[in-house]
């Protein structure tokens, strides 16, 4: 599903030169546009702080020093590696830094699985109703799908300006992308299933998941862990802080590239440091680093339909994609990717209403 909709948004900044939240605006209007921004934004920021957080736990994890010690210069590290950085320079970055996930990769191995019930549940569909279950899928879709993945897919396009006759190319590359993420991720669900929950162990904070990899890891366990962790964060912070200030450069016509410098581009920024600075004041609330995790990726997937929606239709338009509009078939991948997770969403607020969520 989220082949399908980078593969879309791949093609909208490649053909139109633009990012997500300035084709709504240029094709349905500054209320659309308004209700992008203000999406992406409470979900990028609560994300943010959720990550800030996570990167936070890590570091306490590697020093024993509280995480509550390390939000505030994690942001400030973003916004000045974000200012006095270039595009090229922070892309180059973020690729060896996602290097650090091949940690996942050798703790599925070393926590010695049952493989074949790891096919069984990873190719055997398996659905239930309870709370547990529904939140748990929609805060999946909600941390993978979640519209600044997507819409950072736009920007990243429109900055790189690939040529139309590349657009193939283009949306092979994002695809591989994800699957790559994919195989990562599953990993990862291999690691945590072996030990964490085997032993059905409830995970409440980054000292508990440590610990559940002893059994692999040794008393090297929270290194493993904090090391994964770390770098999740590391890769995140500058996207959804980058993404923050292009959405809102975008809605309000400001210049604004993380190629010009601070001087040129003040109220891009200033808005980048603003989403860092409220994330920062929302980590230091008291929310437990998982626990925020998991509702900013509840958030996410509640607020993720209302932006798949626009982007398929912005995708379709002929005014805005002219010829290069994509094709039947991937649009109607794009509306089933839009069907589940609205289709989840619902059910969750369903069973919340009635007091049934976990």
């Amino acid at each position: 599903m989220l082949a399908i909709v980078q593969a879309v948004a791949a093609e909208i900044g490649a053909v139109s030169r633009k990012g997500l939240e300035d084709c709504v605006r240029y094709r349905y209007g500054a209320f659309w546009a308004s209700l992008a921004l203000l999406t992406v934004l409470a979900v990028n920021v609560l994300t943010l702080a959720a990550d800030l957080e996570g990167g936070g736990a890590a570091l306490q994890l590697l020093t024993h020093v509280d995480y509550r010690w390390w939000i505030v210069p994690l942001g400030a590290g973003t916004v000045a590696l974000l200012v006095f950085g270039n595009y090229r320079g922070i892309e180059r970055v973020l690729r060896y830094v996602a290097l650090l996930f091949l940690t996942y990769v050798g703790a599925a191995f070393l926590a010695k699985p049952d493989w074949l019930a790891v096919l069984r549940g990873s190719l055997v569909p398996h659905f239930t109703f309870s709370p547990d279950f529904v939140g748990g899928a929609l805060a999946l879709l909600g941390t993978t799908l979640t519209a600044y993945a997507y819409v950072w897919e736009t920007i990243e396009q429109a900055e790189e300006r690939p040529k139309l006759d590349r657009i193939g190319l283009v949306q092979v590359d994002a695809i591989l992308g994800i699957v790559v993420a994919g195989l990562t991720f599953w990993f990862i669900l291999i690691a945590t299933g072996a030990t964490l929950g085997v032993h059905h162990h409830r995970v409440e904070t980054a000292q508990d998941a440590a610990e559940a990899l002893i059994p692999i890891a040794g008393k090297y366990a929270g290194l493993v862990f904090a090391v994964g962790l770390l770098g999740s964060a590391l890769i995140a912070i500058p996207v959804i802080a980058g993404t923050s200030a292009y959405v809102a450069a975008e809605m309000f016509g400001w210049r604004g590239s993380l190629d010009d410098s601070f001087a040129r581009d003040k109220a891009f920024y200033l808005t980048l440091a603003g989403a860092v600075a409220v994330a920062a004041i929302v980590g230091l609330a008291g929310v437990p680093p998982i626990q925020l995790l998991f509702l900013s990726s509840i958030a996410a997937g509640v607020a993720t339909p209302f932006t798949l929606v626009l982007m398929v239709l912005v995708a379709r338009d002929r005014k805005v994609m002219g010829k290069h509009r994509i094709s039947p078939q991937l649009a109607a991948g794009g509306w089933v990717v839009t069907a589940v997770v609205t289709a989840a969403t619902a059910i969750y607020l369903w069973q919340s209403l009635h007091g049934g969520a976990s």
